[in-house]
């Protein structure tokens, strides 16, 4: 059932609130400020929300980002030519490496200040395939047990690019046999330092902030306790029960938060280009 929010927007929730379709607006025109004001509330509510049908230049892309704050930093990955925010995540059909991005991750939370949010325009879908997982760190943090939650209490966790953008594993990974121009480098290999539990900035709501791709280890713990933690808090946080399966179509805008959602792209549509535009605020 759809919600009503205002006369122009409506709202159509997925399970558990996490995740909702929003319509009755059009980012190729001018937003009035009221309205950003909502969207910015049901995005902190739903976490990923979706538009469809937003044909969009790389200008109107630009400025949607800009509603919600500025841009982020984005390395490794060269940017679309005359706009340096942009990403363009591209497969060829040719392609046999597995797609951009299929591993569980927290976009570029190895940066000292990650992005608050990602979002993501649909160019060219397959007719098959190509979905993207995403999974609530919010009740994923809400349903730990509660011993397990009062541990994971002023821990911390440290985070680093060198999986996937250091030489080593930019070759291990294929990256040298991708379409996308990705650009590895030896700072892959610096750390930072994040809490386990992240407290929202603008909510206040509470989130499990791991994810298998960038967390290296859980500070303080001797590497087998950190390994052993590290596998739990995945194997609890990525149940079913806590992911929604998002379905793409061209033109398709989505943003989520990055504050409190992981996610993961998917493949099976070998034979079939897939193009999208991508800016992180």
């Amino acid at each position: 059932m759809s919600v009503a929010v205002q006369r122009r927007l409506a709202v159509r929730p997925q399970a558990n609130d996490f995740g909702a379709e929003i319509t009755g607006v059009d980012f190729s025109q001018p937003v009035r400020p009221e309205v950003i004001d909502q969207l910015r509330q049901l995005w902190l509510r739903y976490q990923v929300v979706y538009f469809a049908d937003q044909s969009l230049s790389h200008t109107q892309l630009e400025q949607f980002t800009r509603y919600f704050g500025e841009f982020g930093n984005n390395p490794y990955v060269k940017a679309v030519n005359g706009h340096q925010h942009i990403l363009e995540i591209r497969r060829e059909a040719k392609e046999t490496v597995a797609p951009f991005g299929t591993s569980w991750h927290s976009d570029w939370s190895f940066q000292a200040k990650p992005p608050s949010a990602t979002i993501l325009h649909a160019k060219v879908v397959p007719p098959y395939g190509g979905d993207t997982l995403f999974a609530d760190g919010i009740r994923a943090y809400e349903t730990l047990p509660g011993t397990l939650r009062d541990d994971l209490e002023g821990l911390t966790a440290m985070h680093s690019a060198r999986r996937t953008y250091s030489y080593e594993g930019f070759e291990r990974s294929g990256g040298a046999q991708r379409s996308m121009s990705i650009t590895p480098h030896d700072n892959a290999w610096q750390t930072q330092e994040h809490p386990v539990i992240r407290t929202h900035p603008e909510s206040g709501r509470r989130a499990l902030w791991v994810n298998p791709v960038y967390t290296l280890s859980i500070k303080g713990l001797s590497e087998g306790e950190s390994e052993r933690l590290l596998k739990t808090l995945y194997g609890h946080a990525l149940q079913g029960r806590f992911v929604y399966r998002h379905r793409w179509r061209p033109h398709l805008l989505t943003m989520w938060d990055n504050r409190t959602v992981l996610h993961c792209a998917q493949g099976g549509y070998d034979g079939h280009q897939r193009i999208m535009h991508r800016t992180t605020v």
